[in-house]
């Protein structure tokens, strides 16, 4: 599956995920609003999955809707980017280059981006990571229930989604992945789209 920016901005949002996403919404105007820096560090646990594909989104929203912000990913433990995820940015038309082994780092490009990304696991609070000047989006469950705060962080903003996880090494871990994938290109399109 391909996924296309135009079929990204098609997609339909519920009012109720809407919700879920105005404070984000809110955090990056008042930054733009006020000229300061636009720093986004999407963390969950493993920084694996979700993380990895809301930092990678994020940053071709920012590009495609002209807004200066820098996307970093973190998380509470350190493991790997799953090779699952990038498969899936793969298929969504990023190219993806990997140099290390055990915790390889993947250096992602794509037409869409205007420069290239790299993605590996790595601690909230990593030194590739902001310290201050920040929102801490947490995009799954356990690191929501189990980093109540992030230090240096100017809001905390839990935007949860499923975890593809449960799916690996079934026939639908391709589509499952791939879902997700759209499912956080969608919203983070969206909430690009609302700032002014």
């Amino acid at each position: 599956m391909k996924l296309v920016i135009d079929d990204i901005k098609k997609a339909a949002i519920s009012a109720y995920r809407k919700a879920t996403l105005k404070p984000l919404v809110d955090y990056i105007q008042a930054k733009i609003d006020d000229g300061s820096e636009l720093n986004l560090n999407f963390i969950c646990t493993h920084n694996s999955r979700r993380s990895q594909f809301a930092q990678v989104w994020s940053a071709a929203a920012a590009d495609h809707f002209n807004v200066n912000a820098n996307s970093f990913s973190g998380g509470i433990e350190v493991t790997a980017c799953n090779e699952r995820t990038i498969a899936s940015l793969k298929r969504s038309g990023f190219q993806a280059k990997a140099t290390g082994s055990e915790n390889p780092h993947y250096e992602l490009s794509a037409d869409f981006i205007k420069r290239p990304l790299t993605v590996f696991s790595k601690m909230f609070d990593d030194k590739t990571n902001p310290t201050t000047n920040f929102a801490a989006i947490i995009t799954c469950s356990h690191a929501d229930e189990n980093c109540p705060f992030i230090p240096g962080a100017d809001e905390r903003i839990p935007v949860r989604y499923n975890d593809p996880k449960g799916f690996d090494n079934t026939d639908m871990e391709e589509q499952i992945y791939d879902e997700r994938s759209n499912e956080i290109a969608t919203e983070l399109f969206y909430v690009f789209s609302q700032i002014k």
